[in-house]
């Protein structure tokens, strides 16, 4: 099955890291489709993609944190590109410090929850059939390092919901050992920005989109965790490397 062939839904994809994987995969012949619930980011993302690339990306509005949304959009989105041959999930946010935990509402630590862990459960059981019994396709999950080390005062809430995320991973990999879907994680360490935004030791979202796309065109690697902690990591994946 050529990339041509193959249909990505980039879960997260009109954010910082998904709109890095989301050009990578449409310059590499892949169609892809975008889910978001809000529309000006889907039509900022339609201007960032090579413009060669454009009538090969599907952008659909809705919400796949929800299971009543999900349901919805996923029938819009078989009906609009047929099926789906790969899925990569980046949902989230990257950043949250709002404070220590004695400050915090219950509802603040659910809304972290939710987003980093409940929206990553209720898409993957939504998409996850679609894929998982074929070993052409994949499904490929992107969290952060932030769930194993409290990056600094103040972000503790977001260690508890990045750790949520990474045992959910691990929960997967391991209760489905001999699943067909070839089932991976980049596990990133560093801050992700856009060219105009970086920072020291920042990873380019144009090169980390690149190192996931080499990983979905390949197929050749499951139930791997690929711990990116700087550029020459992100390499290493590109070259079809374990880390």
């Amino acid at each position: 099955m050529s990339n041509e062939d193959r249909v990505v839904l980039a879960l997260g994809g009109a954010g910082t890291v998904g709109s890095g994987i989301v050009k990578a995969l449409l310059d590499r012949g892949f169609k892809v489709a975008v889910i978001s619930r809000d529309n000006s980011k889907l039509e900022k993302l339609k201007g960032f993609v090579s413009p060669n690339t454009k009538s090969n990306l599907t952008t659909l509005v809705g919400n796949v944190g929800s299971v009543e949304g999900v349901e919805e959009v996923k029938q819009a989105l078989l009906k609009s590109v047929g099926k789906i041959t790969d899925v990569v999930s980046s949902l989230g946010f990257s950043w949250w410090q709002g404070g220590p935990p004695h400050t915090q509402p219950l509802k603040e630590l659910q809304w972290v929850i939710e987003t980093l862990l409940f929206s990553t459960f209720v898409s993957w059981k939504a998409f996850f059939p679609l894929v998982r019994d074929d070993p052409n396709c994949t499904y490929t999950f992107i969290t952060g390092g932030a769930g194993e080390k409290v990056l600094m005062p103040g972000t503790g809430f977001l260690t508890v919901g990045a750790a949520s995320a990474l045992a959910f991973c691990q929960v997967l990999r391991e209760e489905y050992p001999e699943v067909p879907c070839k089932l991976n994680q980049v596990k990133i360490n560093t801050g992700v920005a856009a060219p105009d935004r970086m920072a020291p030791g920042y990873l380019n979202h144009l090169d980390l989109g690149e190192a996931v796309a080499a990983l979905v065109e390949r197929r050749n690697t499951s139930h791997t965790v690929f711990s990116v902690s700087g550029p020459a990591d992100l390499k290493t994946v590109i070259l079809g490397g374990n880390l």
